[in-house]
């Protein structure tokens, strides 16, 4: 057997032994069906997988077709293959290996809070490189809400920017912001251009906001990372801050956020009085 026959091989046995792993109730199926065999029928992973019967029963035959990075995408999220069972899928039917988005798990080290936490009067945070914010101090609840009770999604920058009609009230300037943001985000995606969950995310973005489906297919690019912010909070009312980014030098991918009350303003005093309620 030459070795294209034996990786076709390979790959079939894969996805039948991964196949036979999966219980029905796991990818929402009914379980109470009498089965010949364990776990998922042909029929089941390819309707789940949005591909045909014949042509998935091919796969499984080990025969000689072209199977796409989408198919890859999708098997792998219906036979819950974990990164490295996905990447040996991709290898063994013969596709690049895409460069997936870092992704950030866990809490932020004790030091790394501690310095957020040292900016009483900065409403800071640290973000993920999928924009998804993990760590941040009292000031920035009091400005960008209560992450605390958000869940993933609500917690995105990007995604609370374009979807909450809180943030278009908030800065005086949304429409500039906003564009600003998205060109930030825009360097983001193509570093990681093949990314399952960015492509997803974008799409349901699209979807959600007006405004981003408009500005995304300009594909304008932006990559400045202070800007100045004028806020109008429902409480103490016009905020100027000074907002930089900095990469965080540990390797983990992390930026911190941070926004200065602008000197010559009011603003510290207002958070002042905004945070030691």
């Amino acid at each position: 057997m030459n070795n294209e026959k034996q990786r076709y091989r390979e790959l079939a046995d894969f996805l039948k032994t991964r196949r036979a792993k999966i219980l029905p109730s796991q990818v929402g199926l009914s379980s109470t069906a009498r089965r010949r065999t364990p776990g998922l029928r042909r029929e089941e992973v390819a309707q789940l997988a949005g591909i045909g019967l014949t042509w998935y029963t091919w796969l499984e035959q080990g025969r000689h077709i072209h199977v796409s990075s989408q198919v890859i995408e999708s098997l792998s999220r219906v036979l819950l293959l974990d990164k490295q069972e996905r990447n040996h899928l991709y290898r063994l039917a013969n596709q690049p290996l895409p460069g997936d988005l870092p992704v950030y798990q866990g809490a932020v080290s004790p030091l790394l809070q501690h310095v957020l936490d040292s900016l009483d009067l900065c409403p800071s945070f640290y973000a993920d490189q999928r924009w998804n914010v993990v760590a941040w101090n009292k000031a920035a609840c009091t400005i960008f809400g209560d992450f605390t009770t958000m869940n993933a999604r609500q917690r995105n920058v990007v995604w609370a920017m374009f979807t909450d009609d809180y943030f278009k009230d908030l800065y005086v300037d949304w429409t500039s912001h906003a564009k600003s943001l998205l060109g930030r985000f825009r360097l983001t995606c193509g570093k990681y251009v093949e990314d399952a969950w960015l492509n997803t995310f974008i799409e349901d973005l699209k979807i959600q906001s007006r405004e981003f489906t408009l500005w995304w297919s300009l594909h304008e690019i932006q990559n400045d990372g202070s800007v100045f912010k004028q806020l109008t909070h429902p409480q103490v009312g016009l905020l100027e801050f000074e907002s930089s980014s900095f990469d965080v030098p540990d390797g983990s991918g992390l930026k911190l956020f941070v926004h200065v009350p602008l000197p010559g303003t009011d603003s510290a005093e207002k958070m002042n009085r905004l945070v030691n309620v």
